[in-house]
């Protein structure tokens, strides 16, 4: 809490949940009918091909390490489960080190190669929702409402920004990954330059393991694969909106739902309180509100759909953090 990220993410947080609450004050008898109508039994099956989903993610990290270490599935998932939880109650995705230092205390791969191949799982995701957003521009442009955050040259600009960047970071990566020598002799040369002498050892000791995190870019299998595997994960995501929006009285096509899901997790890239708080939920009720869905309906469809995301997986990895028998604390420590 010292930190300014932390109250950075706060006031994002802030902004977004005062943003959603004027635009929800005058439908707020509605939108409490909504949640109390609404048919909560579509969550037991949302939330089951939810966690097929992040099976599926355990799946891909399997590809991304077996370079290095081979790994099996079912040994991933609950890693992946406490990495969930860590980013679902702490600040800046802190999930991501803290199921890097489970692995090395596991399997003894290092947290360096492994925060490795988590930023090659960010920029697949982040290529997949691009690729949902990008299919249903089309049907977007034809809609008249919702300008600001859901209208179409909005998102077209936000889409084409994003794509850009997200296929630099994969272009890097793929050389970085192709090349690990010159690669390696690139980094010696910016360090002995501009690293300060007591940190040298050890910056170049952490950019070699760093780049043993990419073995899995060196093989157009793999990289296939982690592709599949990206594609595999967002459609399953996708299939947790399609249950829960039957717990509520609007319908939109699946394709409407890939292009809301692609939205807000973009949209959950911005700094934020923890668990997406508002940067989720804004988004979401937008694009529903540009598909004609009143903002009663959007907001309470939403809202539920947040807690149904966040809930059970965070209660999962807590439960498998008890049982690793491991304190955050101690966690923060060790990856340090």
């Amino acid at each position: 809490m010292k930190s300014w990220r932390f109250w950075l993410g706060v006031l994002v947080s802030l902004f977004f949940l005062v943003w959603v609450l004027k635009d929800l004050l005058p439908e707020i008898e509605l939108f409490w009918v909504s949640l109390r109508q609404a048919q909560y039994l579509w969550l037991i099956p949302g939330v089951a091909v939810y966690f097929l989903g992040v099976w599926a993610r355990a799946w891909r990290w399997h590809y991304l390490l077996r370079r290095i270490k081979p790994v099996p599935t079912r040994t991933m998932f609950p890693i992946v489960a406490i990495g969930y939880m860590g980013n679902n109650i702490y600040p800046a995705r802190a999930g991501e080190v803290l199921r890097a230092v489970v692995l090395k205390r596991r399997k003894g791969i290092s947290v360096s190669a492994s925060l490795a191949t988590i930023i090659v799982e960010r920029i697949f995701d982040g290529l997949v929702m691009l690729a949902f957003v990008f299919v249903n521009l089309p049907e977007l442009s034809r809609l008249t409402a919702g300008a600001g955050v859901a209208g179409s040259s909005s998102i077209r600009q936000i889409a084409l920004g994003g794509a850009l960047l997200f296929f630099s970071a994969l272009v890097v990566f793929l050389i970085a990954a192709m090349f690990p020598q010159r690669t390696q002799a690139l980094v010696a040369w910016v360090t002995h330059r501009f690293v300060p002498y007591h940190w040298r050892e050890k910056f170049l000791s952490l950019s070699e393991r760093f780049l043993s995190g990419l073995e899995a870019l060196r093989s157009p299998l793999d990289v296939w694969m982690i592709f599949f595997t990206s594609v595999v994960i967002w459609l399953f995501e996708t299939g947790k909106y399609w249950f829960v929006m039957h717990a509520f009285p609007f319908q939109v096509s699946f394709f409407a739902l890939m292009l809301m899901n692609g939205i807000v997790n973009l949209a959950t890239t911005l700094p934020s309180a923890p668990g997406y708080i508002g940067t989720f939920d804004k988004p979401g009720i937008a694009v529903l509100e540009a598909y004609g869905v009143s903002t009663a309906v959007a907001s309470g469809y939403t809202i539920v759909l947040h807690i149904a995301l966040w809930l059970p997986i965070t209660a999962l990895g807590a439960y498998y953090l008890w049982r690793e028998g491991l304190r955050w604390e101690a966690a923060l420590k060790e990856a340090q």
